[in-house]
């Protein structure tokens, strides 16, 4: 309850502060417009229709691009991670192809795709990709080794290996990049509606701002970030219930 009314308390100084700042002068409102405008533009925007249809259309290329994403990840970075001579012969290409930027992309994807949804999932998938691989390389690649000798002597089989030492030190990383590549997933998917054009918030952003909108402009802004804490909200969760075993989890409850 402490940190629900800290949280609470520092949301509603910020308001107060965006609030004055244009009421004093300091920003003209016409690049800062106030808080009760945006606040009013907001529930304008809940009440429309056409609204949630985009949101629904951002929401699906997130949902998309994070499970293909995932589902790539976890399958290559447990091969890789299974096998020392794979994980030395591919560093220096995931050290190369990881820090290129998605946007630098989105001209390769618009020529392969054209402008269309999958345009957009290639820059999703690519950015949110190296997030679940690399923390699936680090934990499968974690195992204890005292752990793995032990099942070796007990003569445990691959299934078993897998089922009850790999997975129970792959899911604390499985789930970190979980968390980051949904965050990055939704910020990759917003910002290729805008370039690429796509319907999406994305597009009703890049709208706004060509039609000097600074109210709407900022109001879809502010539902981006609400966005954004309501994703890793659902991930914390998940994670907290997936990993109510774990000694982070547990230290975390304690504190």
């Amino acid at each position: 309850m402490r940190k629900v009314l800290l949280g609470a308390a520092g949301l509603l100084g910020f308001l107060v502060v965006w609030q004055l700042i244009p009421t004093l002068g300091l920003i003209s409102a016409q690049y800062l417009p106030y808080v009760t405008d945006v606040v009013a533009r907001l529930l304008e925007e809940f009440r429309d229709l056409a609204f949630w249809r985009r949101l629904g259309l951002t929401m699906t290329s997130w949902a998309i691009g994070l499970g293909v994403a995932t589902l790539g990840a976890v399958a290559l970075g447990t091969v890789v991670g299974l096998v020392p001579f794979l994980r030395r012969a591919t560093h220096t290409m995931v050290e190369f192809l990881r820090p290129i930027p998605s946007v630098a992309l989105i001209p390769l994807a618009v020529l392969m795709f054209g402008l269309q949804m999958r345009a957009a999932l290639v820059i999703i998938v690519y950015a949110a990709f190296w997030q679940v691989f690399v923390q699936v390389i680090y934990g499968v690649a974690d195992v204890d080794t005292v752990a793995r000798d032990t099942a070796r002597s007990f003569g445990l089989t691959r299934r078993e290996h897998l089922t009850y030492l790999v997975l129970p030190t792959l899911l604390p990383y499985l789930m970190t990049g979980l968390r980051l590549a949904a965050a990055v997933a939704l910020i990759l998917a917003i910002t290729a509606e805008m370039v690429i054009g796509n319907p999406g918030l994305g597009r009703m952003i890049e709208l706004s701002r060509s039609a000097g909108d600074a109210v709407g402009l900022y109001a879809l802004v502010v539902v981006t970030g609400l966005l954004g804490l309501l994703v890793n909200l659902v991930f914390r969760f998940i994670e907290r219930r997936s990993l109510a075993w774990h000694q982070s989890v547990r230290a975390e409850e304690a504190l």
